[in-house]
């Protein structure tokens, strides 16, 4: 093999995921100017930048900003998009060996973990994560139906996810018509008829997983007071010690947010959100039509393990609470791709610092990589991934110092360009995806929105012309 990423002979990158950390990747492959390196990015959706789209709460556009950055990556004349192609579906493993040195993974954690209790089967018990992408127009999503007749919610875990669909349940017509919420979703929760939104966790305010900024933002909501039971509030001997051991302002702060909650009286708002405390589901319940009305819950206590953290363990008080609606928001898994090592107990791909790992030889697999959630798992915020992808980038390039890269028989862009051509001929660009992007952002101006998003493949592909729109007669 002659020498690889010279302008004669590039070095070919496939990324398979177009979300933040995809984006990150490429990013630190681009900053080799000793390299000259073409990168082609797929994603299984025509649009890309993963969650910052299809995750991100559409009222949080400043945290959506961050494609800007992406953007710029995008331009750089050695990257290509390939929307709407996916592994498995369009094109094999063995296709991108044949056209590419190195190929990663970055497709994040794209399901839930179950809620394993009796009951966990009852209609009206859903995934957050299916809300979420329902709200932000998710095209896989966009015909998911949530009962919003109901007066009662409970979401179950206490992360930003968990925030972001309380909060969204709770926010006014007016508030939502600011935002790039889904079309279909805007009208459905302006007619909501939820007055009252559980938020439970299974620990106390100190061990929480939600952001500073996302607690707080809940007392500046329109028309919903935030309730926190003032016993809950109130710190345990042990979350008290651990706090002042740690000096951790952050924790400080988003306790001291939630006494202030404690201390409020109700203004009398049309919506409640209250945030409950050391408790945990053990049952769901429901009515005969076998739709839920609500669970039972047991009252925690913390105790420090031997390694010093602080875990919930059940006592022997109940209560029960109604919620003809649950959400479970309590951690997410990756999905399996097609001929790719993975570890089903952690929901991620079998990987050693980001290069992946063959189960029978436990040595890494020669040119396949990852990052990102579906690296690591579902931690941390966007960012995250930016240091996490550097790690499997150093890798990918140690690897091809040593000569460790794959042996592509066609490792030339209009080789691939060709391939995905046959096997996807509704592939998108990025061409296409600024296009899009264009049009969805003139709608939304003429509604004082920032953006009116397309939300199935058909108008997508109608769109930037590769459809006719259907003519009625």
């Amino acid at each position: 093999m002659s020498q690889v990423g010279t302008s004669d002979n590039p070095l070919r990158v496939a990324i398979i995921g177009a979300g933040p950390t995809g984006f990150y990747t490429a990013e630190h492959l681009f900053k080799r100017k000793d390299l000259v390196i073409e990168i082609d990015m797929f994603d299984r959706l025509p649009t890309p930048f993963g969650l910052v789209r299809a995750g991100v709460a559409p009222d949080h556009q400043k945290i959506k900003s961050v494609t800007n950055v992406f953007t710029r990556t995008a331009n750089n004349p050695r990257f290509r998009f390939y929307g709407n192609v996916e592994l498995g579906r369009d094109l094999s493993l063995q296709d991108f060996k044949d056209h590419y040195h190195l190929i990663v993974f970055c497709t994040g954690a794209q399901t839930d973990r179950p809620l394993d209790v009796p009951g966990a089967e009852l209609q009206g018990n859903h995934p957050a994560t299916e809300f979420v992408a329902w709200y932000n127009g998710h095209p896989d999503f966009r015909d998911c139906e949530f009962d919003l007749t109901q007066e009662k919610v409970a979401v179950i875990g206490v992360g930003n996810v968990a925030i972001d669909v309380a909060r969204i349940l709770c926010l006014t017509p007016n508030e939502l018509a600011q935002t790039d919420i889904a079309d279909y979703a805007m009208e459905a929760l302006s007619n909501s008829a939820v007055k009252e939104v559980y938020i439970l966790g299974r620990r106390g305010p100190a061990q929480a997983a939600f952001t500073t900024p996302e607690v707080k933002e809940l007392g500046e909501l329109e028309d919903a007071d935030v309730i926190v039971l003032p016993e809950e509030a109130q710190l345990d001997p042990l979350s008290e010690a651990a706090l002042t051991a740690s000096a951790d302002r952050g924790t400080a702060r988003k306790v001291e947010i939630l006494q202030g909650y404690a201390e409020n009286e109700p203004t009398g708002k049309s919506r409640q959100l209250t945030l409950r405390f050391l408790v945990s589901p053990v049952e769901l319940y429901g009515d005969e039509d076998g739709h839920v009305t609500g669970m039972r819950l047991v009252k925690n206590e913390l105790y420090a393990t031997d390694a010093g953290s602080l875990r919930p363990r059940a006592t022997d008080e109940f209560e029960n609470l109604e919620a003809g609606l649950v959400f479970r928001s309590i951690g997410y898994r990756g999905v399996p791709l097609p001929e790719v090592p993975f570890n089903e107990s952690w929901g991620v791909i079998l990987n050693n610092e980001g290069r992946v790992i063959d189960p029978d030889t436990k040595k890494p697999v020669s040119g396949l990589y990852t990052a990102g959630w579906i690296k690591r798992g579902p931690s941390g915020v966007i960012g995250t991934n930016k240091p996490d992808a550097l790690e499997t980038v150093n890798h990918m390039l140690d690897d091809l110092a040593a000569g460790n890269i794959l042996d592509p028989v066609e490792p030339s862009a209009d080789a691939a360009a060709q391939m995905v051509a046959l096997a996807q001929p509704d592939y998108f660009t990025f061409a296409d995806w600024e296009n899009l992007d264009t049009q969805e952002v003139a709608k939304g101006e003429t509604q004082g929105r920032p953006r009116v998003k397309f939300t199935s493949l058909e108008e997508m592909l109608q769109a930037v012309g590769k459809r006719q729109a259907e003519t009625s007669v």
